[in-house]
């Protein structure tokens, strides 16, 4: 299942029809998460190679079209007690464009973890990594930055991390079947943590975790880095034996925020994943975003879902610096709105995301937050490595399954042997108190009665 994304004209938006490609199954690799996660970018990625370039949407014309979705977030009021000012959140993904207009300044270029997949001389297309940023951190352009893509949280910094190609790149498929890049998702992470990051956006997806992986979100976790992945595209096939749509990797992982997209009614959209993984819920359906060159995009997908939660995580960390990640996830859920019967489902878990209610939420929770604190100067211990110098071997004790059998009888018929000894007491003692109190006292024929 793909749409179709367009690029906003002067005049108007463009269509193409659905472009439709698989990314090639590898062995235990980090498939196309564009091609899985956002069924509009494979369609994105294809519209550059065989359609001329159109001139760039008028700036105000760009603004308008994101009101449907800042105003379902509440981003107007969320801006006036948080706008993500000292915030860094890295974006693992494709790439970004530095030098778009409505990033200018706030991109910081983290590590490649795909080098060499593409032959030399070749640049990455960074579309999809730049469509997420600005959807993040996009802080607009022109007197008082009204034009334009505006972030969810347009003051915090993006740190650009590349774990993935785009499908169009000629390496696309040397990145997808070379042992070397299995765990280019988990180093990013790790990466990503260690300079400086305080959310972690990751708008793409895998169908099998790794135990690299796994770990680095613990570390992530353990250094108070929140963590948002895309829940995935594939709700609209048939469910697998569980009646869910299939689990997506890293969204799957404990202590990840796995988000679901809803369209223009606030429904699980079509394609959104269903399955008990999903936390929250955002708008992913005609999501207007930047691209390369100072364009703008249109499409949908769990992705665009994804960049807008991590947004909003990143609002509540600006504000709230020392909050620990399970509790920023707390307030975003508390704050949801749309909330399912029963108070959740598996399409859109807790809600659809409101960033003012999710504010007010983290102002309650702040309020009765204690934080331990190691020795000064200590760093965070890596959950994934043992504690201490060495870790002793379990002992195995073997028990006589003869002798535990033989002994446990011995005690049942003690036990048994105890209570007819007990109940033969207290008959006998029953008896004895009866002939007291019946039997009649024999007169003092020296003593008077009382007069």
């Amino acid at each position: 299942m793909l749409t179709t994304p367009r690029r906003l004209p002067a005049t108007g938006p463009s269509t193409r029809p659905p472009v439709t490609r698989r990314a090639p199954r590898a062995l235990g690799t980090l498939r196309n998460a564009v091609t899985r996660v956002v069924p509009v970018v494979l369609a994105v990625l294809a519209v550059p190679a065989v359609l001329a370039p159109a001139p760039a949407a008028r700036a105000d014309d760009v603004r308008d079209s994101q009101r449907e979705v800042l105003r379902t977030l509440d981003l107007p009021a969320a801006w006036r007690i948080s706008e993500g000012r000292g915030v860094t959140v890295a974006v693992l993904d494709s790439g970004v464009d530095r030098d778009h207009r409505d990033l200018t300044g706030s991109v910081i270029e983290g590590k490649d973890f795909t080098a060499g997949a593409n032959p030399p001389g070749v640049s990455p297309l960074r579309l999809h990594g730049t469509y997420m940023a600005s959807l993040i951190a996009g802080h607009g352009h022109g007197p008082g930055g009204a034009d334009g893509v505006i972030g969810v949280a347009p003051r915090a910094k993006v740190l650009s991390v590349r774990v993935i190609l785009e499908d169009e790149e000629p390496g696309f498929r040397e990145f997808n079947t070379a042992e070397r890049y299995e765990n280019v998702v988990a180093r990013g992470i790790r990466h990503a943590v260690d300079h400086g990051a305080d959310v972690i956006n990751m708008s793409i997806s895998k169908e099998l975790a790794t135990r690299e992986e796994r770990s680095a979100i613990r570390y992530a976790i353990s250094k108070g880095v929140v963590l948002v992945a895309a829940a995935g595209n594939e709700g609209a096939e048939e469910p697998d034996s569980s009646g869910y749509a299939p689990y997506s990797y890293p969204a799957a992982f404990p202590g990840v925020v796995s988000v679901a997209a809803t369209d223009r009614g606030l429904r699980r959209a079509s394609f959104s994943n269903r399955n008990p993984s999903v936390l929250v819920a955002a708008p992913g359906v005609d999501i207007l975003g930047a691209g390369p060159g100072d364009e703008y995009w249109v499409g949908r997908g769990t992705s665009q879902a994804t960049a807008l939660v991590s947004g909003v995580a990143a609002l509540i960390k600006a504000r709230y610096p020392r909050m620990s990640p399970v509790l920023v996830v707390q307030a975003i859920t508390a704050g949801a709105t749309r909330r399912p019967t029963g108070g959740y489902d598996t399409g859109t878990g807790f809600g659809v995301v409101n960033a003012t209610r999710a504010l007010a939420a983290a102002a309650r929770i702040s309020r009765h937050t204690l934080t331990a604190e190691g020795a000064r100067g200590a760093g965070g211990h890596d959950p994934a490595r043992p504690l201490g110098l060495a870790v002793e071997p379990v002992r195995v004790v073997h028990r006589d399954r003869d002798r535990i059998t033989l002994y446990g009888g011995v005690a049942v018929a003690a036990g048994f042997g105890a209570v007819v000894s007990l109940t033969a007491l207290a008959v006998f003692v029953g008896r004895t108190r009866s002939s007291e109190i019946f039997d009649e006292p024999v007169p003092d024929p020296l003593r008077a009665p009382w007069p």
